[in-house]
């Protein structure tokens, strides 16, 4: 048995759609908090506003942690 050393997506059926703040934040692993921290600072990964909820498309998640 081997342990993955990067993060997995948090559910297979959101990899085609999109995260919501807390599947991003199990993703990378911080606090639900913590995104909404760096989405007040301008920092963080991209986020987009569908409505009232806050969502992350994963490629842009996965290319944010890449370039960091």
């Amino acid at each position: 048995m081997s342990t993955a050393t990067t993060p997995t997506g948090p559910r297979s059926t959101s990899e085609t759609g999109l995260w919501s703040v807390t599947d991003t934040a199990s993703y990378l692993r911080v606090p639900a908090k913590t995104l909404y921290e760096w989405r007040y600072k301008g920092d963080g990964p991209p986020s987009h506003r569908i409505g009232r909820y806050v969502r992350y498309v994963p490629s842009e998640v996965l290319a944010w942690v890449t370039s960091r």
